[in-house]
């Protein structure tokens, strides 16, 4: 019997039958059958990252940071998903009592990571004054995780620089202070749930709220085959990855289920420390992006390589329902 056990496993994109480009065709064909024919493939790695925290977005009548948080990490520990980066914007505590309490429940089962003060866009800004505004977040880290390792950094927005000079600039500071990227490689945006929720929770709008569920799982669903699809033409591989997730309204109604669906697609867990031990995360596209997006993203935009088919996000449905 044929032993395909040495070829790399893939979960193949949605419409990938439907595929008219040629050299799509020729590279994800045979793997399709390779799968297939291997059987039984080991399981991917990735790891589960929040931004935003406290909050992420509005939050229904009623509903607490600190019962958002509390849910969140209690669904983390049901589901054995080993320790999760929150990354928070300690703007958001000021005024906040219930935004401290949150983040102390966060913090003392979670690590936690920078995403600078007041999710500052890169593009918008000089890099001295992202910089500024990145150290500004650091006193609240510090009380936090005193004992921790904080030095970690994801990108308000996924933004890295729109320039050369703005993304070489920043990342030598953030080299100097001993701080390391946290990139992702999975994200289908889930903060628009959020939003979307804390509308449609309170007018009690069961058809609504059927639909962001739907709508959620299948838009996860398509991202996370698309960011395999991307490993794949990138690096002959699955890489291990990292899950973008938001700290909001949606995500102890969700996250239980959003979990479930990375498992049923062969994933276990793994903590970013782990994950980024992946050569992948060597790579750095070097180059300015304008609006920045995953590391697969960027990688396949500065390599010039036709990206997978796949179904958009409902940006424009989520936006508006429940308005």
């Amino acid at each position: 019997m044929f032993n395909a056990s040495w070829m790399p496993c893939i979960s193949p994109c949605s419409k990938l039958s439907s595929m008219t480009n040629l050299r799509l065709k020729d590279v994800f064909f045979p793997l399709v059958i390779f799968l297939a024919l291997c059987g039984i493939c080991p399981a991917q790695k990735a790891a589960i990252t929040f931004d935003d925290l406290p909050r992420n977005g509005d939050l229904p009548p009623g509903v607490t940071q600190t019962e958002t948080a509390k849910a969140a990490v209690a669904i983390l520990k049901k589901k054995h998903v080993p320790p999760a980066y929150g990354f928070l914007n300690a703007i958001r505590l000021e005024g906040s009592p219930d935004g401290a309490e949150a983040l102390k429940i966060w913090a003392a089962s979670e690590p936690v990571g920078n995403h600078t003060y007041s999710h500052i866009d890169l593009e918008k800004n000089t890099p001295e004054a992202w910089e500024r505004d990145l150290a500004q977040d650091e006193p609240t880290l510090e009380l936090l995780s005193p004992n921790g390792d904080w030095h970690w950094l994801r990108y308000p927005y996924l933004h890295e620089g729109e320039t050369v000079e703005k993304r070489r600039a920043v990342r030598e500071y953030l080299k100097a202070h001993g701080y390391r990227i946290a990139e992702v490689t999975i994200d289908w945006e889930d903060y628009l749930w959020n939003f979307a929720y804390a509308r449609c929770a309170p007018k009690n709008d069961q058809k609504a709220i059927e639909w962001l569920h739907s709508s959620y799982l299948s838009t996860a669903s398509e991202f996370i085959d698309l960011a395999r699809a991307q490993s794949q033409l990138l690096f002959g591989r699955d890489i291990h990855y990292v899950v973008l997730m938001h700290l909001g309204a949606y995500t102890s109604t969700i996250l239980p289920e959003a979990i479930d669906l990375l498992r049923k697609k062969g994933f276990q867990f793994e903590t970013l420390e782990e994950a980024e031990k992946d050569p992948a995360y060597e790579s750095d596209p070097d180059a300015g992006i304008k609006d920045g997006g995953t590391l697969l993203d960027q990688l396949m935009l500065v390599k010039k390589l036709p990206m997978p088919p796949h179904a958009e996000k409902p940006y424009e449905q989520v936006e508006h329902i429940c308005e």
